[in-house]
């Protein structure tokens, strides 16, 4: 496994220089977000694309290991930028990417065939398609989450525990969706709080580290930070990248 950190993490700053921060708090491994509030515009992935490999690739003190797509899946082009993204991560031999689920009361059997589509056209690139485990949408039951996966042939899950988490009574089991996962995005959670101080939370880092050993798990561990008043998201960031590679 090895540690990544999402360029959401630094908002509203230009590619170069999330890629320089992030390696100055010791990161050598970024996810690349794509959205209306992400690092990257969905309008500029076709228009903006050398650029962007060129960005990426005279940045050497860190390696785009992921890209999360964060575009709502009933956006009208949706399809048109999921192929200009997975254009992306082929030149940057970028191999995982994160799509969101349709929303809750979305017919099992319409979504099946869209992520089909999706994978298919993942595939064509070179891509493994992970759909994000969340809160609101198709994939916030564990058990959905195991549907789809045998439903589609090729799909895989990225797991954020934090949506098995908040506003849970318990934390939801999901170990029957690890082997299945591709990608895995972490910050400290609470039942009360999506989003809390590294080490005030509930989730037991350690255990996951151990459940995703046993499943033979290799890739990121991609720490997602937000922005928040009174927080210090660089010491958020240096805090989690140290817990998480004493436990690597």
């Amino acid at each position: 496994m090895i540690v990544a950190a999402s360029t959401a993490c630094i908002p509203t700053t230009p590619l170069p220089d999330i890629l320089d921060r992030l390696a100055d708090l010791e990161y050598t491994n970024a996810e690349l977000v794509i959205g209306e509030q992400g690092t990257i515009l969905p309008s500029e992935i076709a228009s903006q694309h050398d650029l962007i490999v060129h960005t990426c690739k005279i940045s050497r003190r860190i390696t785009p290991v992921a890209i999360f797509l964060d575009v709502d899946p009933t956006t009208p082009n949706f399809f048109e930028i999921f192929r200009s993204a997975c254009l992306l991560a082929k030149a940057l031999k970028v191999v995982v990417m994160t799509i969101h689920a349709m929303e809750l009361g979305t017919p099992f059997n319409e979504e099946v065939e869209r992520l089909r589509q999706l994978v298919r056209l993942a595939m064509s690139c070179g891509v493994v398609l992970g759909v994000l485990t969340e809160n609101g949408r198709l994939t916030e039951s564990p058990d959905t989450v195991g549907s789809l996966c045998k439903s589609v042939k090729g799909l895989s899950v990225t797991l954020d525990p934090s949506h098995y988490i908040f506003g849970q009574p318990k934390m939801r089991d999901f170990d029957a969706i690890l082997g299945s996962v591709c990608h895995v995005r972490l910050r400290d959670t609470s039942p009360q709080q999506f989003q809390i101080r590294v080490g005030q939370g509930v989730l037991e880092f350690g255990r996951l580290v151990i459940q995703l050993t046993k499943v033979d798990y290799r890739k990121a561990l991609c720490v997602d930070i937000a922005t928040q008043p009174d927080l210090d998201t660089a010491a958020e960031l240096r805090k989690m990248r140290l817990l998480l590679e004493s436990l690597l």
